[in-house]
């Protein structure tokens, strides 16, 4: 059996030393590469092709999310794990909307990280407990019903943008599912974010799903 290629994504040292042993230490497990940065994660990823990718949130540079983002488009079949200590629900809808395979958490059991790894290298898709609760409940709960002054300063089309953003879609996958162009659907968040008086995407989802959008997967 060929062995899986792995790269680590993650500006502490210490994590990565620990990850690289837990690898080395696992049969038929390879690491090819370490970065430290997201803009670093994205070029190693292009030159180094691994299998897998574990890739942490925060990172300087682009963040985890932002890497994950171009390193799925350049190479759709990337296999991304988010390992992490964040466990917000914006920052693990926006993993997966960037295209993440798996989010699990770094106060995760060694066996557990090591079982996430080989998962995602397989081609699953795997969460921690308490993510996959979370997730599972999100998205089992019928949809709330949204009066029609729901964002009375947003026009429909923005609310419509808004609903994508809520579901964790990022823009690219909003212009192709609205057939407008991505440079339009950057516009439209901007005039989404400055209307609502928020500061980022983040935000955005956050504010959006407490209101009811985005209650429903595609």
């Amino acid at each position: 059996m060929r062995s899986l290629s792995v790269l680590i994504a993650d500006d502490h040292p210490v994590f990565r030393d620990g990850v690289r042993a837990l690898l080395e230490a696992t049969p038929d497990t390879e690491v090819v590469g370490e970065a430290t940065t997201g803009d670093e994660a994205v070029s190693l990823a292009e030159q180094l092709k691994p299998d897998l990718i574990l890739m942490d949130v925060q990172m300087p540079g682009l963040n985890g999310i932002e890497a994950t983002r171009h390193i799925v488009a350049a190479n759709p079949d990337s296999r991304i794990l988010m390992v992490t200590m964040f466990e917000d629900d914006a920052s693990v809808f926006m993993a997966m909307g960037a295209g993440a395979r798996g989010y699990v958490l770094k106060d995760a059991t060694r066996e557990e990280i090591r079982r996430a790894i080989q998962a995602v290298g397989s081609g699953e898709a795997i969460f921690s407990p308490a993510i996959a609760t979370r997730l599972i409940a999100f998205f089992s709960r019928p949809p709330l019903a949204i009066p029609d002054n729901l964002f009375p300063e947003l026009t429909n089309r923005e609310k419509e943008i808004l609903d994508l953003v809520a579901k964790g879609e990022n823009n690219r996958a909003i212009a192709d599912h609205l057939q407008l162009s991505t440079k339009t659907v950057s516009n439209y968040v901007s005039n989404i974010l400055n209307k609502l008086q928020l500061a980022d995407r983040a935000q955005a989802i956050i504010k959006a799903r407490e209101a009811g959008l985005g209650s429903a997967p595609e």
